[in-house]
């Protein structure tokens, strides 16, 4: 192995070190020997372990206050109990001041091995969730959205340049793809941030009940209209209306709405005072605007007022590297809704949700998160907690990503980096390994991509 793990023995026989050695050294283990507790602690200070094993009778230092130091130097470290028939007792006792498992003398060595392996992988998965946690610390401080692959970056980049104009903003992309959470980032990103941020879904309202919800309406203007009432597009004045479901506009309100678009005027309706506001206009849709402009069943000029600049959300299936992060994220967020101690998903876990096509997006990934939150009976999200089209879902091959063809060689080279990255836990050294690069590449891709990014915010 390349990029072995180490491993830390320590048992006062010597015949048993030695065995041990050359069975964990086989199996492409570096391994370190100690002859007592206290040189297992000399050699845990001296450099990186990633798993101890240990005897759990020796002289001087035991097994368990060897295993107790472990927890205090090192938390994450875990530490395998090698124990006699007549000590079970003790370490099943030692289990629960933290020791991962332990192995009865004599035990096999595929035992051994095996054991071995499932401890590593638990360590895998703490590095991985360390590598998101701080991925997504760092996507907070620069007040991103959540995402990080490519075709995500590509679509902040666009968003930073259009943030501060005052040009209206089509934002496209299929349900449940986060578009008011792209209308919302524009928001925070432009000079009207102070001011208010208001979402209407125009599919949600019946053609005379949205009218009145958008211009609002005099007193006496319809039965039920007591008193006077505020539009939406004056709440927003000062700030951003985000439009949702645009295309369900009827032929009735869509020439008011380019009134608006075109001159910061309307009527409330029941009214004859005109009414100026000065509104920045987001909208969206998952329908296709232009073909319905073909159709006759959207009108022209409204589209092209609309269609100023376009942006377009990728689908979660386009942007799998995201996927742990977002699903990382919402188990954070409801495990503190739900009151659960869970911290992460099974390795499995997370390749079931990598490999499933995502119809619903990340609001389906979001529901399925809660989900498995809910129905969790161990301390991670596993496969069986998932639904059963998703815990059914081929997983991409293991260190395997998938890119269209022509995509830019240089993004295909940045998303092979950031692949190999999550795998080795951010871990930049074992990345270069792994590619075959020297560690100061590694670097100075990832700062010239930091600086890209840095040039938009």
């Amino acid at each position: 192995m390349s990029d072995a793990r180490t491993l830390l023995v320590a048992d006062d026989d010597p015949g048993l070190r030695e065995s041990l050695n050359r069975t964990l050294t086989r199996a492409g283990y570096s391994v370190i020997l100690a002859s007592d507790g206290r040189a297992a602690l000399e050699q845990l200070q001296s450099g990186p372990v990633d798993l101890v094993l240990t005897d759990l009778r020796m002289p001087g230092l035991t097994g368990l206050e060897v295993l107790r130091a472990v927890k205090t130097l090192v938390p994450d470290v875990d530490v395998i109990l090698l124990t006699a028939f007549g000590t079970v007792e003790e370490a099943v006792s030692a289990m629960k001041d933290g020791a991962y498992d332990f192995i009865t003398k004599p035990f096999r060595g595929e035992q051994l091995l095996k054991l071995v392996s499932k401890a590593l992988e638990r360590r895998g998965l703490i590095e991985q969730n360390r590598a998101l946690q701080k991925q997504l610390e760092d996507l907070r401080g620069k007040g991103q959205i959540i995402g990080a692959s490519p075709a995500f970056r590509r679509m902040m980049t666009l968003i930073d340049q259009v943030a501060d104009s005052s040009a209206t903003v089509l934002v496209q992309g299929e349900s449940g793809a986060g578009k008011e959470l792209v209308a919302s980032a524009i928001h925070e990103r432009s000079r009207r941030r102070g001011g208010p941020f208001v979402a209407v879904n125009c599919a949600a309202l019946p053609e005379t009940l949205l009218e009145s919800e958008l211009f609002g309406y005099e007193k006496g203007a319809f039965t039920g209209a007591v008193g006077r009432k505020e539009g939406r597009f004056e709440l927003a004045d000062g700030g951003t209306l985000f439009l949702d479901e645009i295309a369900d506009l009827s032929a009735v309100t869509q020439p008011k709405i380019l009134r608006v678009l075109q001159e910061g005027e309307f009527e409330r309706l029941g009214g004859t005072r005109t009414q100026r506001v000065d509104v920045r206009i987001v909208v969206a849709t998952n329908q296709d605007l232009a073909q319905m402009v073909k159709e006759k069943r959207f009108r022209e000029d409204l589209y092209y007022r609309l269609n100023v600049i376009t942006i377009t959300v990728p689908p979660l299936r386009d942007r799998r590297e995201d996927i742990r992060l977002l699903a990382q994220h919402f188990l954070r967020v409801y495990a503190a809704k739900n009151n659960r101690k869970l911290e992460m998903f099974t390795d499995e876990a997370l390749r079931r949700l990598e490999g499933y096509s995502w119809p619903g997006n990340v609001r389906e990934l979001e529901n399925v998160v809660e989900r498995g939150v809910v129905l969790a009976r161990g301390a991670a999200v596993d496969v069986t907690d998932l639904p059963e089209d998703v815990a059914g879902a081929t997983p991409l091959p293991e260190g395997v990503f998938t890119v269209r063809i022509g995509t830019p060689l240089a993004e295909v080279e940045l998303r092979l980096l950031e692949a190999t990255l999550r795998v080795t836990g951010g871990n930049r050294t074992r990345a270069a390994k792994l590619l075959g690069i020297d560690p100061k590449t590694v670097y100075r891709k990832l700062e010239r991509q930091d600086e890209a990014e840095g040039a938009v915010e």
